[in-house]
């Protein structure tokens, strides 16, 4: 590579300078995503355990657990100061139109809603379910976006993704035949076959819900930059907190709130600061994922998720003293194994796609020195 300098003369460049300049920007970018791993992370797990304490200590309201999964996406808005990282490639993006406005309204509302009913699914299954049933049926939710994502995403189906299905669907399967001694939550076998329909179905929507958000990328926003990922989580959170508040009072469960604080085992502060903290937990857990989906993709922001979902059993027999059976055992090394076998599969995909690329630099370079 070759600079003009003040005089006139040319001058090289160091290969080995732009290799540093390269080596400092991937070293970068991973610094992102593992910063991102650990909001993914720790944010769920938090804000699952809290979910639980919640119910444990006297909260019944499900619309209020519902409520605060969303309503907490006011601390989002500083990240629209951030000045949005620069994007390669981008001269598509700047000649495809904007869609309308009835169109953007109509992709926030619809997924609004579906995320409104998806956290309500979660939050009955939490009621019902021990907190480590309900994290291992969880792990679903990666088979679910995959088979979502085949059908409106046009994802192939190798065979590392087939064995990952088949080992997520029979984990959260071999959950139904563990012992009644093992349910923590001293809910009768019909609640907990509800907890449990409930949680399989919150997973589904959430794959679900993550397919439709890539497809509206792809075939509605068709670019994927900071601000437009920003919009999504916003507006959708906004008019999901909208849809539950109808809920919470068409219920009428706000009327019982106030009851509800009072004899809330802790005290009333500590009632506020769950609901206030598990608010928290979700929004740092959104803002890993976004910037996951922003770093890398949605598949992958979601099989981290299922990543962190084997932790909370275990912290859950330590703080809810729930019990690990033999059965749970097996499922969460099945949904490990599930999970392993997808990212293998991402891991594959990944290097076919930078040999793709590094052959089509190679053409570019040779027609270049052709010329």
């Amino acid at each position: 590579m070759r600079k003009e300098a003040k005089d006139g003369n040319p001058i090289e460049l160091s290969v080995t300078n732009q290799g540093t300049v390269q080596h400092s920007r991937n070293y970068q970018r991973w610094m992102r995503i593992a910063l991102h791993t650990f909001f993914v992370l720790s944010g769920q797990t938090v804000a699952t355990l809290l979910g639980r304490q919640y119910y444990d200590k006297g909260g019944n309201s499900k619309w209020m657990a519902t409520l605060v999964q969303l309503a907490g996406f006011p601390i989002l808005l500083p990240y629209y100061c951030i000045p949005p990282p620069k994007i390669s490639n981008t001269s598509s993006n700047q000649t495809t139109p904007p869609p309308s406005f009835l169109i953007l309204a109509s992709v926030y509302f619809f997924l609004g809603l579906l995320v409104a009913a998806d956290c309500f699914l979660y939050s009955v299954g939490l009621l019902y379910l021990p907190v480590s049933t309900y994290s291992l049926i969880c792990a679903s939710q990666l088979a679910f976006n995959s088979f979502f994502s085949f059908f409106l995403n046009k994802q192939k189906f190798t065979p590392f993704i087939i064995n990952s299905l088949v080992l997520l669907t029979i984990s959260s399967t071999l959950l139904v035949f563990q012992n009644d001694s093992e349910n923590t939550t001293g809910v009768s076998k019909g609640k907990y076959v509800i907890g449990f329909v409930c949680t399989v179905g919150a997973s589904a929507g959430y794959g679900l819900v993550l397919s439709l958000t890539q497809l509206a990328f792809n075939k509605v926003l068709k670019k994927e930059m900071f601000t437009v990922i920003m919009d999504m989580i916003v507006y959708t959170n906004l008019v999901a907190s909208c849809a539950t508040l109808v809920g919470l009072f068409a219920s009428k469960e706000f009327l019982s709130i106030k009851t509800e604080m009072e004899a809330y085992k802790l005290g009333k502060i500590s009632y506020v600061m769950n609901l206030v903290w598990t608010a928290i937990s979700w929004q740092v857990f959104s803002i890993g994922a976004v910037g996951l989906i922003f770093e890398t993709s949605s598949l992958f922001s979601n099989a981290i998720s299922v990543l962190g979902l084997p932790l909370v059993p275990v912290l859950a027999v330590v703080f809810f003293h729930d019990k690990m059976g033999g059965i749970k055992v097996i499922a969460m090394l099945l949904a490990l194994w599930g999970f392993l076998s997808f990212v293998y599969q991402h891991y594959l995909d990944d290097c076919e796609s930078k040999s793709e690329k590094r052959k089509a630099d190679e053409v570019v370079q040779a027609s270049n020195g052709s010329q």
